[in-house]
């Protein structure tokens, strides 16, 4: 609550109505308090800095843009962050290859599992973790952001990425693969944290 006092602005309700009214000084302010973590989000997606900072600069624009739209600003963190993600898979469709997403599987043997590994990998290192995943190929990255960081299901990436479900799900059980394949390199074992499992 002092963030907002301070600024001039009692909550965060007032700071979206004074974004929504186009106020330079409320546009500054939000700016300010959204711009680090959208900034985590983008780091995410991106291959490197220079592409996170472009997705953050749209993602900015289309967040202005757009923020007429917010009926509750009590919920505008959760719309700021999905207005990121669409924008971060926005620019990967339009600077990239779809290289491995529409090569649907039909077959989706080694699924089973797959849920416990991911409960096994959430237990390492946050920072670790992201750099590792930061180095898979971008199909398999903006997967594994997409179901294992921000949960959406293989529905929702499947309509967000226009691919088949079944491509969701094989192109997380291949970035799966690979993820605990690179965290090997890294020196760390599966063995080595499976036993820490809850």
């Amino acid at each position: 609550m002092k963030l907002f006092k301070w600024r001039g602005y009692a909550s965060l309700t007032q700071l979206v109505e004074g974004c929504q009214r186009e106020e330079r000084r409320a546009q500054n302010v939000f700016y300010e308090r959204y711009k680090n973590s959208l900034k985590g989000v983008c780091v995410r997606y991106a291959r490197t800095d220079a592409e996170a900072d472009d997705i953050l600069q749209e993602s900015f624009i289309r967040i202005f843009k757009n923020i007429q739209n917010i009926k509750q600003p009590e919920s505008v963190d959760r719309w700021v962050k999905s207005v990121v993600i669409r924008t971060a898979i926005n620019y990967y469709h339009q600077t990239t290859k779809r290289e491995l997403l529409h090569s649907s599987i039909e077959n989706s043997e080694n699924l089973i599992g797959i849920d416990e590994s991911f409960r096994v990998i959430e237990q390492l290192d946050f920072e670790l973790l992201l750099g590792v995943i930061k180095s898979l190929p971008d199909g398999y990255r903006t997967v594994i952001n997409l179901y294992l960081i921000d949960g959406y299901t293989h529905a929702e990436i499947a309509n967000i990425l226009s691919i088949a479900e079944g491509t969701s799900k094989s192109q997380l059980q291949r970035g799966r693969t690979l993820l605990i394949k690179k965290l090997q390199e890294s020196g760390i074992e599966y063995d080595e944290f499976a036993g820490r499992r809850s």
